[in-house]
């Protein structure tokens, strides 16, 4: 229940059955004291219930009772606070009286009634935090007005938050009162009567409330603000239900201020200081009685200039400022007035602290003691003064009291003023009266007269702090004095104490950050960029990098954690509150003492830069700002370096396990809102390990609401960039006082649950930097580049850059753009593409957007100019807009913000018009935050993004040195889809290809479906079919790409860039695989083509041998002749068989000459070779060649090269070309085995195919394809062997299907078919089991065979080593090194035959998997199933056409079957003769037999070894999985390693790990040591390489691409990355050494162990 002034409230009561004597009792609590009350009746049974009476007392007095016939009843003379029984009886309409429910209910007070109305009832025991306030929701960027009283606090928060100084209207507007009024017409008494006032809320109220409800650091952000808006801020915050005050000195702890007394007007110097600890005399302001003045007013004409009014403190002309007070009374509010130093300007020429009591101080006595104590002077204002009150008299100070009069008010008293006057000695300086001759402005400086007097004269000066000490004396609470705060500041202090000397402190206290972390620094980016390498061999160069890297470690661990680390650690690891009361004392200290110690440097600086010639004198000026900074900043980044020293000591180490806490500490710290260091300014680095594990534990404590989104600002220095994002988030970043940000910091802001699926984040990131172009920094040498490395970093890490701008220093704004843009190329082309938006600051004007048209053109063309440049320097010269590296459009992508102050500061308010701009601005970021189509990174991904761009930042070249696990996750998924998009298309053609080859061999037989009988016909309907389907796979392909980068999650926006790669890959897949099928149904048609004669010559005779026999039959049956044994009918048999054969002709079988034909397509194959090549084909016959092993020549290929490259090449290039012959050889070999497997016939088509396998090796290698010595030879010999295989294999083709042959092979058939047709016996089961064994049987074996190696890569498919070319180069490595298979001969095959090791090794694991279970018997089986399915099918089709004899049946049979299976022709024509069964009956025979021959195969399956399987597929599926994991074979020029990007038409080759190239037999010309530099390192050297591309000239590996323009090597993005191949070298160093016939190496890295081997693998892959 809840009731308050001047409104009906409700109580709901359910009331007893109307004659029921038992009473539920049930307590309330009332929100606020009102006199009305009601309550509402609820009937039970509501038609029954005619009257309610309600009874009640208040403090123990009766009230008359009340009786409704309504809902509800009206209360009155409740009092707040207090708790009254009250009794409701019903009387029914039968007159009945029920006995009276009784409850007791309590009503709220004045400041819970207040908060209720607020909204804010709950924020009063559970304060407002900062993250409540600077969360972001739906409200901040919502531009509806308040609508209800629980709007305006809220309302007033989001404005303060963005400093603006409208935050104090706080009207608002109830949808009853929104529309206008009805009534048109003249009514003057509802005019004069018509007033909001009295509901509307006071704002004094509204901040008061605030006050109260907030904790400590809300209440100093709110003192900021207020502040910075030049509002007053409360001093004394009254709670009016307790009437007890509170000293706010912790609230005005953080304000700090800068003026310049008239002493320094000068020198132009100024005062900086906190202002709780500036002693500043204090005029106090108080109102005693009744006063027709406005105080407030006229203080605000006090501090304002005649030219600019402002409203420091709220009054009753104000919004609202009417309204009357219900809980501020009694708020004591402070402001200051602080001098420019221009006395045209200033009002006083001394800073001055004024306070302003609210409320009679007769009603407020200890607040006006507190201000009578604590000020030089006391105004009171007054109408009449009452001689008796001995308030005045009685203030035993020696503050100065100065009585102001209206002496124009009625109730003014002249005879009153002199008796009070008199009684405390006044004299009349201290009596100030507005006459009525008087005008405000002249009253104003009689007022300000006075106060300037004491100002100037007075020695009563006081801190704010020493105030706490009177407040103390009078019962007033402090907020300091809170457990909390004080156990804070009490470990605060203890570790500032002791600093007197920041320099030596940080020396003694903070040691690892020091010269230590510089030279770590240093380190690291020498390791990445090896400047300083000179000579000296790489990876040794490398190792004594990384052993001065473990010596600083080493040293830094050396040290004991410091008194100082050792508490600030027990500080940040005490419960919350505490925690962030240590950790703001730590600051306020730490800003007090730089302060003071900066303030002296600074000048020096300032006097230094006047002179460009005193750089010297800068930098150490600068370097000794740099190191008398102390900040908290400091003791993190020290706690960081602890943390990452402790990391390089061993895991069970106790050192490293003691501080495993720290990050989970850090990582709660960002979570409360306290900002993190992301990049040390000093140092300029990241302590990845540090960060990185901050980030995972933050991650464990929010996930599964882990998402961020990340905002960050660029700019010039001192532009206003913090300033910015204070404004827009309300964040301040913890930086040493009197310095700019160095480095980069970062924040977390929540975002709230319902804007959460808006924004599909959970957090917003901030990313504050230092300015670019830092007047600090330009005295270095290496600025721009530290520039550049920081934009990267940011851009790279943001969804949204702001580039801060100023359009009037064109110069600066060019060298700003230049960087920016630098850092937009380089994201763009790493896949990653923030959104930009610029802000120009100062610019004040209203049409400023309309007016900088000019200027926003000049700023686009200036933008595309440093695009070009910017494209030029990072070799990326396609990008010659700035729209092409981002979208970008200069109309909507432009932000224009005035000015930050209205007026000179100190005493300039922010100007509204920066407020609303900073709110449009954040209103257009938060909706493009929304709008992000990208991928929203969680922690964990924003955490491997920073480390890969930090370590690509460290690089000099970054675009050819960035690789990062999330790109590279997203590129394997992208393949990984694209892979089963491309076997699924494969397959699906491989199973369409399998059909029609099976159509054109039933084509022309029994088994033929076609209508057609022209197989020309038959054949131009097959390609158009064949073309079709490809084309929509071609189609499903291409979409499938496109939808795949429509996806949002996955960070597929990363690697966007491949689209255009896969979607070509897509193409060139289907031209591929067109070619390939057209060519399978060329040879398959022409095959059939050349037996088409064949055939007819066997039908014709089979019918020429049937007719005999029948013939013979009914010769001997005619004759009657009694042939009592089979011996006879034989004897008669062979007669008429001999004689039939004799009479049969059988044409000559024509032997095609294979060599011509292989001959014939050799010489077009190498037609572009030239007449050297022809001239070498002449030499010899093909005939001759192939017959011995292949051995290389080199000597051709020397003669025309110069001496002195031939003495370097001769022996390598020999070695090469003989190794790839031998690789190409053996390709070439398997092939023709695979086809001879077939059992076809021969046919122009492999040769074709085999030639291409020849030329796709001989394109990766440009030497061998240029040497047509090599060319040649190798295709004579392998097209030698070939042939002479081809030629065997046409022979036995020809010879198994000669007629004569196939006859003699039927002979016994027939003969035994003839005896049991002579003899009528029954042939049904006989028939049944020849149809199935000579014909179904091979047919369903076929079948299998055809499809069984499908079905077996399907399966290895599935396996993650066979998803992607990445994942089975990591496994193949991975199964190298295990322990069961680790051994010499296996690596040097790896290295000197890779893709013959590959093929045994896929082959391998083919057969472990299928021989370790029963898939391969599932899979025979499954098919055997779907054909004998196929087969039970045609036989019940069949036997539906009654087509009277077994033949006919048979044919219907085949022809159910000619889709499916293949029945041999031969069998089935010695099958049709002499077949008298009865079809019926061998219907039932033939299922039978079916049903023995599928036992009969499952017999055989199980029996049958893996081996003699895989040999009989008529697809291998080892061959077809290694022409999916090789890729397009290309292997790095340097070392060998093999390409693993995805999709056949990449255009950049690429591979995860590189190896030493020793291994691949490079040795030193001089030593004949092998060599251990390693590509990946060597890329980022100032080594040089020569081979024969760079005609043997000495060619920068820095520029390796101009030579190899198709590669792209990523440098080491660690020291231990290669470490799998550096453990492997050092292994087997003297047995590499010794195969290749060199010297071992000279060993330059340290001892690897396996486990740090098998770990650099792991994370090279990025395998998890």
């Amino acid at each position: 229940m809840e009731s308050s002034e001047g409104e009906e409230e409700e109580f709901y009561d359910a009331l007893e059955d109307s004659c029921g004597p038992e009473v539920k009792e049930k307590d309330s609590e009332y929100d606020k004291w009102i006199p009305p009350f009601k309550i509402r009746k609820i009937s039970n049974p509501a038609d029954d219930v005619e009257s309610a009476t309600v009874t009640f007392d208040t403090e123990g007095e009766i009230v008359q009772p009340v009786t409704t016939d309504t809902n509800s009843v009206k209360l009155s003379n409740l009092k707040p606070a207090v708790c009254s029984p009250l009794g409701v009886s019903a009387r029914l309409k039968n007159g009945r009286q029920s006995s009276p429910a009784t409850t007791t209910a309590k009503t709220k007070t004045h400041l819970e009634s207040f908060l209720k109305d607020l909204g804010l009832e709950h924020f009063y025991t559970q304060k407002l935090s900062l993250s409540k306030i600077l969360q972001i929701d739906e409200k901040t960027t919502d531009d509806e007005p308040a609508k209800s009283k629980s709007d305006l606090s809220w309302n007033f928060l989001k404005k303060l938050m963005m400093v603006n100084v409208t935050a104090r209207n706080v009207k608002y507007t109830s949808e009853c009162k929104s529309g206008v009024s009805g009534n048109a017409g003249l009514d003057l008494d509802d005019l004069m009567s018509s007033s909001d006032s009295a509901d509307m809320l006071n704002p004094l109220d509204i901040i008061t409330a605030l006050f109260l409800c907030s904790d400590g650091f809300v209440q100093q952000e709110l003192t900021l603000k207020m502040s910075m808006c030049q509002f007053s801020v409360p001093l004394l915050l009254p709670d009016c239900d307790t009437k007890q005050s509170t000293l706010m000195v912790w609230a005005l702890r953080d304000l700090v201020k800068k003026y310049r007394p008239k002493l320094l007007s000068e020198s132009k110097g100024f005062i900086e200081n906190r202002i709780v600890l500036s002693e500043l005399a204090m005029i106090s302001f108080v109102r005693l009685g009744k006063c027709s003045m406005s105080k407030s007013e006229t203080l605000n004409k006090l501090l304002s200039s005649s030219q600019q009014y402002h409203d420091t403190f709220v009054h009753h002309n104000m919004d609202c400022g009417d309204s009357p007070r219900r809980i501020s009374d009694g708020l004591a509010e402070m402001t200051w007035y602080l001098p420019c130093g221009n006395e045209n300007i200033d009002i006083f020429n001394q800073p001055v602290a004024l306070a302003n009591l609210r409320g009679d101080i007769a009603s407020f006595e200890t607040q006006f003691s507190f201000l009578c104590h604590t000020s030089a002077a006391v105004f009171v204002f007054f109408d009449n003064l009452e001689p008796e009150c001995k308030l005045l008299t009685n203030q035993n100070t020696e503050s100065e009291i100065f009585l102001v009069g209206n002496s124009q008010s009625r109730s003014f008293s002249l005879d009153a003023l002199k008796q009070v006057a008199t009684d405390m000695s006044l004299t009349n300086r201290n009596i100030i009266l507005k006459k009525k001759s008087m005008n405000d402005a002249d009253f104003v400086i009689c007022l300000r007269e006075a106060v300037t007097r004491v100002v100037e004269k007075t020695e009563i000066k006081m801190q704010i702090e020493q105030m706490a000490e009177v407040a103390h004396e009078l019962g007033i609470r402090v907020d300091e004095d809170s457990p909390e705060c004080q156990d804070g500041k009490r470990k605060a202090d203890e570790i500032t104490a002791e600093i007197h000397d920041i320099l030596k402190y940080k020396e003694d206290q903070l040691p690892l950050q020091g010269q230590i972390w510089k030279d770590l620094t240093s380190l690291e980016k020498e390791q990445f960029r090896l400047r300083n390498i000179g000579s000296e061999n790489i990876e040794k160069y490398k190792s004594v990098l990384k052993l001065e890297k473990d010596k600083l470690r080493k040293k830094q661990n050396s040290y004991e954690t410091s008194t100082a680390m050792t508490s600030f650690i027990s500080g940040i690891s005490s419960n919350a509150l505490e925690r962030c009361y240590f950790l703001k004392w730590m600051r306020i200290n730490l800003d007090n003492m730089s302060r003071i110690k900066l303030s002296g440097l600074r000048e020096q600086y300032k006097e230094k830069s006047k002179n460009s010639e005193n750089n010297k004198e800068i930098k150490e000026i600068d370097r000794q700002l740099s190191n008398s900074s102390l900040g908290t900043e400091h003791f993190f980044r020290e706690m960081g370096q602890i943390y990452e020293a402790s990391r390089a000591l061993p895991i069970t180490h106790r050192s490293r396990k003691q501080f495993n806490h720290l990050p989970k500490h850090c990582a709660q710290l960002l979570l409360d809102g306290f900002p993190l260091e992301l990049v040390d300014g000093d140092a300029s680095n990241i302590p990845l390990t540090w960060v990185s594990d901050v980030l995972s534990q933050l991650n464990d404590l929010v996930r599964p609401k882990n998402k961020i989104l990340v905002v960050t600002v660029l700019g010039v220095q001192s532009t206003g960039k913090s300033t910015l994002l204070n404004t827009m988030f309300g964040v301040q970043f913890a930086v040493s006082s009197g310095r700019c940000t160095r480095g980069a910091f970062m924040l977390l802001i929540r975002i709230d649950e319902k804007l959460k699926e808006e924004l599909n984040c959970d957090f917003v990131m901030i990313i504050d930097t230092e300015g670019l172009k830092s007047p600090e920094l330009t005295q270095l040498d290496n600025s721009y580049e530290h520039d550049n490395e920081l934009a990267t970093l940011v851009v790279g890490l943001s969804d949204i850059t702001i580039i801060n701008i100023a359009m009037e220093n064109s110069t600066e704004m060019k060298d700003i753009l230049q960087i920016v843009v630098h850092a937009f190329l380089r994201m763009k082309e790493v896949g990653k593409k923030p959104k930009c938006y610029f802000v120009h600051q100062n610019v004040s004007d209203v049409s400023a957007h309309e007016k900088n048209l000019r200027d926003r053109k000049l700023l686009f063309q200036q933008l595309n100019e440093m695009t070009q440049a910017a494209a030029k320097m990072e070799r990326r010269e396609e990008n010659k807009s700035f729209t092409d590296v981002m979208a970008y459009d200069p109309d909507t992508g432009n932000c224009y913000i005035p000015g930050l102050w209205t007026g000179n500061p100190p005493m300039a308010p922010v100007n509204t018009g920066y407020s609303e701009a900073v709110y449009e601005l954040k209103k257009n970021i938060i909706q493009l935050l929304g709008n992000s189509g990208s991928c929203v990174n969680n922690v964990l991904d924003f955490k491997k993004w920073m480390t890969s761009l930090w370590n690509a930042v460290k690089h000099e070249n970054f675009l050819f040195s960035f690789r990062n696990s999330l790109v590279a996750d997203a590129y394997v998924r992208l393949c990984t889809e694209f892979n089963k998009w491309e076997w699924e298309f494969k397959k699906e053609m491989y199973n369409w290809v399998t059909n029609a080859e099976t159509k054109i061999s039933n084509f022309g037989t029994l088994a033929s479906r076609s209508q057609t009988s022209d197989l020309a016909q038959f054949h131009s309907h097959l390609k158009t079919q064949a073309v079709t389907v490809m084309s929509d796979w071609e189609s499903k392909l291409l979409d499938n790409v496109t939808q795949y980068f429509k996806k949002t999650d996955g960070h597929v926006y990363l690697v966007v860039g491949y689209k255009e790669e896969f979607a070509n890959s897509a193409r060139s897949l289907r031209k591929e695989t067109e070619r390939s099928v057209l060519n399978q149904l060329q040879a398959a048609v022409e095959i059939k083509q050349g037996m088409a004669e064949v055939d007819r010559v066997k039908e014709n005779h089979t019918k020429q041998i049937e007719k005999a026999v029948c013939a013979l039959i009914d010769k001997c049956r005619k004759k009657k002749v009694q042939i009592d044994s089979d011996d006879e009918l034989d004897e008669e048999f062979n007669k008429m068989w001999t004689e039939t054969l004799r009479n049969l002709s059988f044409p000559k079988q024509n032997v095609a000459d294979v060599f011509a034909n292989v001959s014939q397509c050799l010489r077009a194959n190498l037609a572009q070779r030239g007449s050297h090549a022809h001239e070498i084909l002449d030499r010899k016959r093909l005939e001759d060649y192939g017959k011995v092993p292949f051995k290389y020549n080199v000597q051709g290929w020397l003669k025309k090269m110069k001496y002195a490259v031939r003495k370097m090449f001769s022996e390598n290039h020999a070695k090469v070309a003989q190794n790839n012959a031998d690789i190409i050889i053996d390709t070439c070999t398997q092939f023709v085995t695979e086809t001879m497997m077939k059992k076809s016939n021969y046919h122009d088509t492999y040769i074709h195919e085999m030639l291409q396998i020849i030329d796709q090796h001989l394109e990766k290698n440009q030497d061998l394809k240029m040497d047509t010595e090599f060319e040649v030879s190798l295709k004579q010999h392998i097209c030698g062997f070939a042939a002479r295989k081809f030629q065997k294999m046409h022979k036995d083709f020809l010879e198994e299907n000669d007629p004569r042959r196939c006859f003699v092979k039927n002979k016994e058939k027939f003969c035994a078919d003839f005896k049991d047709v002579f003899h009528e016996r029954d042939q049904c089961q006989k028939k049944a089991e020849e149809f199935v064994d000579k014909c179904l049987k091979p047919a369903v074996e076929h079948f299998i065979n055809r499809y069984l190696g499908v079905s077996i890569q399907d399966e290895m498919k599935k396996k993650q080593e066979f998803s992607t070319r990445v994942a089975f180069q990591y496994h193949i490595l991975l199964d190298l090194f295990s322990k069961q298979k680790q051994n010499f001969d296996d690596y040097l095959r790896f290295t000197t035959s890779y893709e013959k090791y590959v093929k045994e090794w896929i082959l391998q694991k083919i057969q472990e998997h299928f021989s370790s279970s029963s898939k391969m018997f599932e899979f025979e089986n499954q098919h055997l199933k779907s054909s004998v399915s196929h087969i039970n099918e045609a036989i019940e089709k069949a036997k539906t056409q009654n087509r009277g004899n077994v033949q006919t049946f048979v044919e219907d049979i085949c022809k159910g079957l000619g889709d499916t299976l293949v029945i041999s022709q031969d069998a089935l024509g010695a099958f049709m003769i002499l077949n008298n069964a009865d079809q019926d009956k061998f219907a039932e025979c033939l299922k039978i037999s079916v049903d023995d021959v599928k036992k009969t195969l499952r017999d055989e399956f199980r029996k049958s070894t893996l081996e003699k399987k895989l040999q009989c597929l008529h697809m291998q599926p080892q061959n077809e999985l290694f022409k999916s994991v090789i890729g397009c074979g290309e292997q790095c020029p340097f070392c060998g390693v093999s390409c693993e990007a995805g999709g056949e038409a990449h255009t950049k080759h690429h591979a995860s790990l590189h190896r030493p190239q020793g291994l691949g037999r490079y040795r030193w010309d001089d030593t004949k040591k092998l060599v251990t530099d390693i590509c990946s390192s060597s890329v980022s050297s100032e080594a040089r390489f020569r081979c024969s591309q760079t005609k043997n000239e000495w060619h920068p590996y820095k520029d390796y691409r101009k030579i190899f323009p198709n590669w792209d090597i990523f440098p080491d993005t660690s020291l231990e990355a290669s470490d799998y191949w550096k453990y492997i070298m050092t292994k087997y160093n003297d047995k590499f050494a010794k195969h290749y016939h060199a010297k071992p190496a000279d060993i330059p890295w340290g001892n690897i162990t396996p486990q740090q081997a098998e770990e650099s693998l792991k994370k090279s892959f990025n395998m998890k």
